[in-house]
């Protein structure tokens, strides 16, 4: 026969301390009681196993302890990365996050941003596929919103860790150059329903000042759709002589068509990505990319949403600075 017991209910405490259920759940809450009985409710709770129910307690509290973490796609490892640090770290701090994938969709990133807000999440998460969807200032008027890499329209989330996106790009630019490239192919997840993302408009610009002569093309973040677009440009006959990639799982999917079409990196190709995977270290040739400090941006993502939260908000954008990681993919 099981030895476990049913859970005890708030009636039991109420018996044990000769108050009423209400009283009980003002005190184990906080409020409306004296410290004295706050502590003697919480002693009779403990000793009978009371736990409350977290659904009534998210009732009681107007909280539910869940921070929806919105990715713009799981297929991109750094983002796969990214969910675990960000999981990890509100864990931490006895929050939980409610992952979910855009799938590279900037509609469904939309339809999901809302699902999350009708699921009672305490804060919102998102690296955004669209940040100037009008939907971000919208939801930033009922829900805490930090965003990733990108500040959103409007201007009203709560937190915003953004990166140095001209610099990053001017890094890998004139790193590219300063190797003698004059053709550069830079591959992006932007979509043409989205145009206005801030690395991309920092490629034409640095572009024309450094004398470049660039084709922006998009890349899925799905390796056999990324590996496909790949095939298409460098299998051309002008192909260029360097590949620029808004992330190093693009980066990966460029290794393959060189490795299909009998190219060598960085003889026929130079490769450089913008996100430094821990992965990209162990390519051969190990990657050049960008890097944004990781562990940095999910400590300040995540201090934002749960200051916001409690709420005693403190800086309210935090501005990650680039480090250009030389490896041999783009060796002269």
């Amino acid at each position: 026969m099981s030895d476990r017991r049913k859970r005890a209910t708030i009636r039991e405490v109420a018996q044990a301390t000769g108050l009423s259920p209400a009283a009980v759940s003002y005190a184990l809450r906080g409020i409306q009681t004296s410290e004295e009985t706050q502590e003697r409710v919480r002693a009779a709770a403990e000793e009978l196993g009371y736990e409350a129910h977290p659904i009534a307690r998210a009732l009681a509290s107007g909280r539910t302890d869940m921070v929806g973490l919105l990715c713009g796609s799981l297929e991109d490892y750094w983002q796969q990365s990214l969910a675990v640090g960000i999981g990890r770290a509100l864990l931490a701090r006895d929050r939980y996050a409610l992952i979910v994938d855009a799938g590279g969709d900037p509609e469904r990133e939309l339809a999901l941003a809302r699902r999350l807000r009708d699921q009672r999440v305490d804060g919102l998460i998102v690296q955004p596929l669209d940040p100037a969807a009008p939907l971000w200032s919208e939801l930033a008027e009922t829900l805490p919103v930090v965003s990733i890499g990108d500040a959103l329209h409007g201007g009203r989330a709560q937190g915003e860790v953004v990166f140095d996106n001209r610099r990053g790009v001017t890094l890998a630019l004139e790193h590219l150059r300063d190797l003698g490239h004059r053709r550069v192919a830079v591959f992006t997840p932007t979509r043409a329903s989205t145009p206005d993302r801030p690395a991309d408009v920092h490629v034409n610009a640095e572009a024309d000042r450094l004398g470049l002569t660039v084709e922006v093309v998009v890349a899925p973040a799905s390796p056999a759709e990324a590996t496909e677009v790949a095939l298409r440009v460098l299998g051309g006959p002008d192909r260029p002589s360097a590949v620029f990639c808004f992330s190093d799982s693009i980066a990966y999917a460029v290794y393959a068509a060189t490795r299909e079409l009998g190219l060598s990196v960085p003889g026929d190709l130079a490769v450089c990505g913008y996100d430094s995977h821990p992965m990209s270290a162990l390519l051969t040739p190990p990657l050049t990319t960008v890097d944004w400090d990781i562990d940095g941006i999910v400590h300040a993502a995540v201090r934002l949403v749960v200051d916001v939260i409690d709420g005693k908000p403190r800086k309210r954008r935090v501005v990650r600075e680039p480090e250009l990681i030389v490896r041999p993919s783009t060796a002269a």
